[in-house]
């Protein structure tokens, strides 16, 4: 499986973005994009200003220990923070059905919805993928309610195929966030979009 390492997940700014490593000056706004139930809809729960350090700290352990590049946005112009995309290979204690495999994800204040934000930033990391990184395919994995993520994903050219829809590992079957939907992309299909 390929790692994904720190020093191969650039600072990079985009148009209107800068995407970048995280830093500790990012926990106020974890705790702010964690704590807002717009933002957690489709997550277990909100998370209290406690479990949003802990979150912080996590991503920056992953992030020093086994180079893992899922990183933060940020509005360029103002420094703003607005949450974070990039590319991740899941470590669930469950493995997922799709699994091994690079997926990329994204979340975002709800001042940074509706703006191409969550699109600028993956359209980066995607070509990251294929052309720095040579993967293959690159998938995203979202609760199949999640309408707002799933256009972004058709937006990025995903495929959708519901016979791949799974129950997510350690959800209750009855519970409304149990059903994932999976999309993926290929090199191929990628780079024929880009140059298209």
């Amino acid at each position: 499986m390929t790692q994904i390492l720190i020093e191969r997940c650039p600072r990079v700014e985009t148009e209107r973005l800068v995407l970048r490593k995280w830093e500790e000056r990012d926990l106020d706004g974890v705790i702010r994009m964690n704590g807002d139930p717009r933002v957690m809809e489709f997550f277990p729960s909100l998370h209290s200003p406690e479990e949003a350090c802990r979150y912080l700290e996590i991503s920056l352990q992953q992030q020093e220990k086994h180079g893992f590049c899922f990183p933060v946005v940020e509005d360029k112009e103002t420094g703003a923070f607005l949450g974070f995309c990039g590319l991740n290979v899941p470590g669930y204690s469950d493995p997922l059905p799709c699994e091994p495999c690079v997926e990329i994800g994204w979340r975002l204040i709800p001042e940074a919805w509706g703006k191409g934000i969550a699109v600028e930033a993956a359209r980066f990391w995607l070509g990251f993928g294929f052309e720095t990184l040579q993967l293959d395919e690159i998938v995203a994995i979202v609760v199949v309610q999640n309408r707002k993520s799933r256009r972004v994903m058709e937006k990025l050219g995903m495929r959708y195929d519901p016979a791949e829809d799974f129950d997510f590992p350690n959800v209750p079957v009855d519970d409304p966030l149990c059903r994932h939907a999976l999309y993926r992309i290929s090199a191929e299909q990628f780079l024929t979009q880009a140059n298209g």
